[in-house]
């Protein structure tokens, strides 16, 4: 890829911001091949001289969305931003909603959408069948990732690189009695996520909340959002969620991937 060679390249209009086209340049450089990059890597990917390459790099880590040892550079989860007014605006929350209502209606459960942002799951969609919380939960609602199941699922199938810097500098509160805070024990409960393929977590967030979350990928294959199932403990066993609810919530999530991909 080079700058040159950019999508649309021909006949531009007098309006055409050069920089803003070597800026994104800069960003898409780093792929699924290539999460870190050097300069001479970035340079030789766009098209651009070191030097441009250089000042691209240095501005982007100043915005927030690069980070960099002095030699090596790789995308940090703001970058996000980039492509999240697009999906909250109409892909994945709008192509979600009638599968989440249809889910809910079924299983008499509150289904959510949450994607990653630093150190927290953010909600950009939600059906609620009954309140089960203490604290309500809205489109834009925050928890801290760690103590959610929806946090879990985005957390381990987050770049290794990003994951072992978010262990390195998040402090794991207590949310509850249950909550996990040592990294050792953490760790093992994402290797088991990525293991099964789904996260069960049990009132580390709230006590008698119980809920399950599996990942939404986008039509590259990368995990962009989790959907969750809510429940409280009264109403249903770890076991019957797993037996009763993830087989529902997996075939919700695969009827969404589906459609994101037509609508790519």
């Amino acid at each position: 890829m080079t700058v040159g060679a950019a999508e649309g390249d021909g006949h531009r209009s007098a309006e055409f911001v050069q920089s803003l086209e070597r800026g994104l340049a800069v960003i898409k450089a780093f792929d699924a091949d290539d999460r870190t990059l050097t300069l001479s890597d970035v340079a030789r990917k766009t098209g651009l001289t070191r030097a441009a390459a250089r000042r691209f790099l240095r501005t982007l880590a100043e915005l927030g969305y690069v980070r960099t040892d002095g030699r090596q550079f790789s995308l940090r989860p703001r970058v996000l931003e980039l492509g999240y007014a697009y999906l909250s605006g109409l892909s994945l929350p709008e192509v979600a909603m009638p599968y989440m209502e249809e889910l809910t209606a079924r299983t008499h459960e509150s289904t959510s959408i949450s994607v990653l942002d630093e150190e927290t799951v953010v909600y950009v969609a939600r059906v609620a069948a009954k309140r089960i919380m203490t604290v309500g939960i809205t489109v834009g609602t925050r928890f801290p990732a760690y103590a959610t199941s929806m946090g879990r699922v985005l957390l381990a199938n987050a770049p290794g690189d990003w994951l072992e810097d978010y262990l390195s500098r998040v402090t794991l509160v207590a949310e509850t009695p249950h909550t996990l805070t040592d990294r050792r024990q953490l760790e093992q409960a994402l290797a088991g996520v990525r293991r099964e393929g789904y996260a069960l977590v049990d009132q580390e967030l709230e006590i008698g909340l119980r809920a399950l979350a599996v990942p939404i990928h986008d039509p590259a294959g990368t995990v962009v959002a989790a959907i969750n199932s809510s429940t409280h403990i009264n109403r249903r066993t770890a076991e019957d969620v797993l037996t009763e609810v993830l087989p529902q919530l997996q075939k919700t999530a695969a009827a969404i991937e589906s459609d994101l991909r037509v609508t790519a």
